[in-house]
């Protein structure tokens, strides 16, 4: 039996370019997992094997990997950081028990780190965090400490501090032993010594030292007892502090280095071993029943336990479809019959392989705290549980952001539709927030997506893996309607065509519901005016017209629908008869009720030089930007706005140009909010050409 608490399952998460890939190469390095460093901006990096990452020089999709360190068995899945991937982050952290969060030394917070910050503490995952990038000009460690407590909310503890700074960053002093790491060679990362603290450092090292253990004795009153009458706690004593407080998310361990040169990866890699939890020491995961309530229970990470298991990944390779699994309770056995509690069926588990990038290690069977890849699963799909056969449970799902920007494409031949078909069923099998419809006006397949980059790597994808060449139309953007004021109305369906007829009368309002709140329905008949087995057919029917609103076509959100009183006959009402009448209710009070257009608004971060800050909110502005505030960072400027997504295709390119290359951005979806009339004018013209083409 394989001793758990030498597990940690790990992921490392930032801003895209805060080196997080780089950090995962220097651990398999130093790890003895591979021999040759592979660099990003080479595309030679083991967790980047995707053409199109190696070419952009990006992570697009997490990678797993497995590695041993001091006895340790460390599970890492290094994750992207451009915010059109994101999902891949949050689905990551849902199925990992602790997190390395990697910030830029110059850079500092980034706008993606925010994100996956937030994501994380959603998943109340144990952290440790790595300012990187030390040796870069402008690097400034505790300005980046105070940024990451200031803006994150965050509470960081100082673990190291770096001896020099920019190019003269040689090393890194460990507060709790009070030693130097310095390190002769950025080629080797073993080439170091362990020498005394530097004498201009050590009125900085107690300083931190002393702020260091007030903050691990506050989590044991007996060990605070003796530091307030003098007594100072061993290293051991304070390790055991740090590694309960960290567990509990209290705070979070930070450590400086260099991970393009190689400098600080051994104390990371201790940190994860010291500080990190074990399978066994996170909270287990709630088990849900099928209408998605608690049902009390959890999944205990046990190897003897019943089977609980959640797939959290689709990849699709040249050997078939790979299903990422983390298994939270019981074992897994090659063969083995389990039960998906989604579908109600069983599958049986053709082969279990331990992934390392894209290649992979066959296993006999995986327990409680592995996280592995099945083949064979036929359909078993992201967020599935695999369960016992006799001993089922469904652990809580995973909730994807809908999509908000979408775009037609069409191939550009004849027998390209057919494989395009097969090849898009794939790929939003590995993707949940990559969704494809089809325009029933104009026939047209339509991507749909978290942003440009998004779609355009899907398209790569299309072209290069699949071998299918297609045109690509415009971006559309995904609006949506509403209404904003409350109408009263009655609505009777009456047939009668010889025998049995259809009947059925209901009296109702409509009104804005709550923003968010989505589709509320309430019934306020009494005295059975209207029976209750129709309720829910009402209920339903009204949310199945929602999908189209009456004004440009887009669903309908935040709506509130009441039944206040009807009437029924005891031959001619079916609950059919209601579904009727509520379906015409919707195309006839809908219209009346001043219905409005939605638009998407993003959540726009932009980093710009301070000679062009003017310029990029001047153009933030036209965009119909609204600037949320700005701040000066020792390298630029960070402007923070609201944009509608429709005034930002594109922008990448204005913004280069306004910079001269030098300005960055990220954009996530924040809300929706009304279109002014002028917009929405423009979009429900074209939604009526549409129809009348059609």
């Amino acid at each position: 039996m394989i001793d758990l608490s030498t597990y940690r399952n790990i992921g490392i998460f930032a801003h895209v370019d805060a080196g997080k890939t780089t950090t995962t190469e220097r651990i398999l390095k130093l790890t003895g997992k591979i021999h040759k460093t592979g660099e990003v901006h080479d595309g030679e990096a083991t967790t980047d094997f995707m053409e199109q990452e190696q070419e952009r020089g990006i992570t697009i999709q997490s990678a797993a990997t497995s590695c041993e360190w001091d006895k340790h068995r460390l599970n890492i899945i290094d994750t992207p950081g451009h915010v059109d991937f994101t999902i891949e982050v949050y689905r990551s952290l849902k199925v990992l028990d602790g997190g390395i969060g990697v910030f830029c030394g110059s850079g500092g917070v980034e706008p993606q780190s925010e994100t996956n910050w937030r994501y994380a503490n959603d998943s109340k995952v144990a952290r440790i965090i790595f300012v990187n990038k030390l040796d870069r000009i402008g690097a400034d460690f505790l300005r980046v400490v105070k940024q990451i407590k200031e803006v994150l909310g965050a509470n960081p503890v100082v673990m190291t501090l770096p001896v020099g700074i920019e190019d003269e960053f040689i090393g890194v002093v460990d507060l709790l032993t009070q030693k130097a790491w310095i390190w002769k060679s950025a080629e080797d990362p073993e080439d170091y010594e362990i020498q005394e603290v530097p004498e201009d450092m050590l009125d900085l090292v107690a300083e931190w030292r002393e702020k260091l253990i007030e903050t691990a004795v506050e989590q044991d009153d007996d060990l605070l007892e003796q530091y307030l009458e003098g007594n100072e706690p061993s290293v051991d004593d304070l390790k055991r502090c740090i590694r309960k407080g960290t567990i509990a998310l209290d705070f979070f361990p930070t450590y400086g280095g260099a991970a393009f040169k190689n400098k600080g990866i051994q104390n990371i890699l201790n940190a994860v071993v010291d500080f990190l939890p074990d399978p066994t020491e996170v909270t287990p995961q709630p088990e849900i029943d099928l209408e998605g309530n608690q049902t009390g229970g959890v999944a205990i990470v046990d190897p003897d336990g019943p089977l609980r298991a959640l797939a959290f990944k689709i990849m699709d390779d040249r050997f078939g479809a790979l299903t990422f699994t983390r298994i939270y309770s019981g074992t897994l056995k090659k063969g083995d019959n389990v039960l998906n509690t989604f579908t109600g069926k069983t599958e049986r588990i053709g082969r279990i392989v331990e992934m390392h990038a894209d290649a992979r290690i066959e296993l006999s069977s995986a327990q409680a705290g592995d996280i592995i890849a099945l083949l064979g699963m036929k359909n078993t799909r992201t967020g599935h549980t695999l369960a016992d056969v006799d001993n089922p449970a469904t652990l809580e799902p995973m909730v994807f952001p809908a999509p908000v920007i979408s775009v037609a494409i069409h191939p550009k031949d004849k027998a390209g539709t057919e494989k395009m078909g097969v090849a898009l069923n794939k790929m939003v099998q590995e993707d949940p927030s990559f969704h494809v419809a089809t325009d029933e006006d104009s026939g047209e397949t339509l991507l749909k997506g978290m942003g440009e980059l998004h779609l355009d790597i899907k398209v790569d994808i299309l072209k290069r893996t699949h071998g299918v060449e297609v045109d690509m139309g415009k971006p559309q953007v995904a609006y949506r309607e509403t209404i904003t004021k409350l109408i009263e109305d009655v609505y009777t369906h009456k047939k009668q065509s010889g025998g049995s007829g259809q009947y059925g009368k209901i009296e109702y309002t409509i009104e804005p519901a709550e923003t968010n709140e989505g589709y509320v329905f309430e019934s306020k008949v009494t005295g059975g005016s209207v029976p209750r087995e129709y309720w829910s057919a009402i209920e339903k029917a009204f949310k199945v017209c929602m999908v189209e609103g009456t004004l440009a076509g887009y669903p309908l959100l935040d709506v509130k629908f009441t039944l206040l009183d009807g009437a029924f006959h005891a031959v001619d009402s079916s609950a059919l008869a209601f579904e009727i009448a509520t379906k015409a209710a919707y195309r006839q009070s809908v219209p009346k009720a001043a219905p409005q257009l939605l638009e998407p608004i993003m959540r726009v971060d932009v980093y710009t030089p301070e000679d062009n800050v003017g310029d990029v909110i001047g153009d933030l502005n036209r965009r119909r930007g609204m600037i949320k505030s700005q701040e000066a960072g020792p390298t630029g400027v960070r402007v923070k706005a609201d944009a509608p997504l429709a005034d930002m295709f594109g922008y990448i390119g204005h913004l280069r140009t306004l910079t001269s290359g030098r300005g960055q951005f990220s954009m996530e979806f924040s809300h929706y909010a009304p279109c002014p009339q002028n917009v929405a004018d423009e979009v429900i013209r074209e939604a009526q050409e549409r129809k009348a083409a059609k």
